[in-house]
């Protein structure tokens, strides 16, 4: 790791990247995204088999994700400009833009490619040169990366990945004094780890997406509940429930809980879950063995607080030697019980239900998390006091996921600070500098 952060120094301090015109930088992201469109399959089947995402999702939300969000940074890195001071006439002031110098990037299992992407573009559309430490159980796919990075001219040095159980790299990483900036997805734990090795180490700002609890809050007056109750199921069943922003918390206002539930374990039913190479499975793997006890724990304990499990609850698939488990919908869940309040990461959804509209904000806001959010209603007035009452950084509304580059991803609370998308993420990868210029 020492190695690699020094190698990154030494490749922003000479320029060779840092300083290279903006259309020299342009044209090498556009490379990197079309070779990642080009392998896509080849891509995406190297992520399934680290991380157990069905192959269709993985298809999407890895390599076709990835190269969309180079192709995005590739483009907006010649429009962010620097700024001209309202001053008096004898003085000109200048905001300079500059990148940081060297980012370092740790990323989780999950989705390698896609959050690794969301990182390294604009880091390197800024000018920076990054050094990467993947997922333990998940670095295949960002490993082939570096390789195409280098394929279509990324100087030497500019792109480093290093592979490594996090307690070794990633302390080496956040430790280094060559690295100026930190940006971070993964657990709160780790996260503070973080910050406590910026304070020991040079101080260097540390950037945290920490994942939430977020709570999916379905109104009587919802436009289609049928419509609600399907895409909700995969808000929180899809890839296993291993998604940061999935709707794990399902609040349902009381008049329509047993009807709404019914319809959402109808289309769980549905799911087929199986062999994430397999083009008919809808649902893949979990992660790991160890990943897999933490869901059932999270079962077990729902049981002992005096939960239902309406559907599901085991492991399935035993046989085959991998790590599968049903959707899993648990009701008569209060506001203050375990499921309700950690983060599970894995396919188990917790049902509470509501009776107005503040008590709809009240529980949705009962977690220290704050990264995504969903609210179903057709009334427009109560649709614009849920996205302004709900502590989170992303609301959706009469759906849930699917926002592109173009909005911001961050969470509030113990979710983490800074954004990943968007033009708001170069926040984190350029230093401003104040030119004040007597004439």
């Amino acid at each position: 790791m020492a190695r690699a952060c020094a190698a990154a120094r030494r490749a922003f301090d000479d320029g060779r990247w840092s300083r290279l015109a903006p259309a020299g930088r342009k044209k090498v992201l556009h490379r990197i995204a079309d070779r990642l469109e080009a392998e896509a399959l080849e891509l995406a089947v190297l992520g399934v088999r680290d991380n157990g995402t069905e192959l269709n999702m993985a298809l999407k939300a890895e390599p076709g994700s990835a190269a969309g969000t180079f192709r995005y940074y590739a483009e907006a890195l010649d429009k962010v400009y620097g700024e001209i001071a309202p001053t008096a006439p004898d003085v000109l002031g200048l905001v300079h833009r500059e990148p940081v110098g060297v980012v370092g990037a740790i990323v989780p299992w999950n989705f390698p490619l896609m959050i690794g992407a969301w990182k390294l573009a604009p880091a390197l559309a800024a000018g920076n040169s990054v050094v990467l430490k993947p997922a333990e159980t998940a670095s295949l796919s960002l490993l082939r990366l570096a390789e195409i990075c280098m394929e279509c001219g990324l100087p030497d040095g500019v792109l480093n990945v290093v592979t490594g159980q996090g307690a070794i790299a990633g302390e080496a990483l956040a430790l280094s004094h060559d690295v100026d900036v930190l940006v971070f997805t993964g657990s709160g734990a780790t996260g503070r780890r973080l910050l406590e090795y910026s304070a020991r180490s040079n101080l260097k700002r540390v950037y945290l997406e920490l994942g939430g609890k977020s709570p999916n809050v379905v109104f009587a007056d919802a436009p289609d509940l049928a419509i609600a109750a399907r895409v909700s199921a995969m808000g929180i069943f899809r890839n296993s429930g291993q998604v940061c922003v999935a709707g794990s918390r399902l609040l349902v206002e009381r008049s329509i809980h047993d009807d709404f539930v019914a319809l959402l374990a109808d289309e769980a039913k549905k799911l087929r879950v199986g062999d994430p190479l397999d083009l008919s499975s809808q649902i893949g793997a979990i992660n790991s063995e160890t990943q897999l006890l933490g869901n059932l724990g999270f079962v077990a304990d729902a049981r002992k607080q005096g939960n239902t499990i309406a559907l599901g609850g085991s492991r399935i698939l035993e046989s085959t030697g991998g790590y599968y488990m049903e959707p899993t919908i648990i009701t008569d869940v209060a506001p203050d019980h375990r499921i309700a309040q950690e983060e599970v990461f894995g396919p188990v959804l917790a049902v509470t239900a509501f009776d107005s509209d503040k008590d709809a904000l009240r529980i949705a806001n009962s977690t220290d998390y704050g990264l995504a959010a969903g609210v179903w209603t057709a009334n427009l007035s109560r649709a614009h006091a849920m996205v302004r009452g709900i502590r989170a950084g992303v609301v959706h509304v009469n759906t849930y996921g699917g926002a592109d580059n173009t909005v911001p991803l961050g969470g509030v609370g113990q979710s983490g600070n800074g954004h990943d998308k968007s033009l708001h993420a170069f926040d984190k990868y350029f230093n401003l500098k104040t030119a004040w210029m007597q004439l």
